[in-house]
């Protein structure tokens, strides 16, 4: 219906602007590469058609105009008669168990993060300084002040320890440097760090 309509608007168009005798041939470069003469010869010969334009493309819907002002910031921030989203309550805020500071549910607490990011910056710039950017072929082991005498030093052999000249911080937990992942020569009953073992 809407391509017989169109088809309709075009050829009135062509009436009035190169009178009856149609559209000429190959006039506003809409040029037809015939693959053989009787099919150009038949080409010229007919009038001009939207289905030869068209072919079996297609249509599409797009914005012919360009979104106003007052409607793109109605998207973006509401109407007073409807809703100001401006003004909107935020129902997803939590307060943290640790520090007390507000935050979004679902997202760290982002008090309590900064300072576990600044105390591993500390320890990455600590660990650069004493061992460098050598391959790591050894596991390193972070140590606060004092702790290196809790073991005897037959169990600090073989590993590269780097110590931090302050005491360790009442939120950082021994338990988070302990290994989580057993190596592959570890027994099938070896417990896990902070288990213990039943039966």
């Amino acid at each position: 219906m809407f391509l017989r309509r169109l088809a309709t608007v075009f050829r009135e168009l062509e009436s009035y602007i190169f009178g009856r005798n149609g559209f000429p041939p190959g006039a506003l470069a809409l040029a037809h590469v015939a693959d053989s003469p009787s099919q150009s010869t038949r080409h010229t010969n007919s009038s001009f058609s939207l289905r030869d334009l068209l072919g079996d493309g297609l249509l599409w819907a797009v914005p012919k105009h360009r979104r106003t002002l007052e409607k793109r910031h109605k998207r973006k921030y509401g109407t007073p008669d409807y809703k100001l989203k401006i003004f909107a309550p935020k129902t997803h805020l939590r307060s943290c168990a640790t520090c007390g500071d507000d935050h979004e549910v679902g997202v760290l607490c982002p008090t309590c993060y900064k300072k576990v990011r600044t105390e591993t910056e500390l320890m990455q710039e600590t660990i650069q300084k004493e061992l460098g950017l050598k391959p790591v072929d050894k596991e390193v082991v972070v140590l606060y002040d004092r702790e290196r005498d809790e073991q005897p030093d037959e169990f600090w052999q073989g590993k590269r320890i780097v110590e931090m000249e302050k005491p360790r911080p009442l939120w950082f937990s021994r338990n988070l440097l302990q290994k989580s992942t057993q190596p592959a020569t570890a027994e099938p009953d070896a417990v896990k760090p902070g288990h213990e073992k039943l039966g």
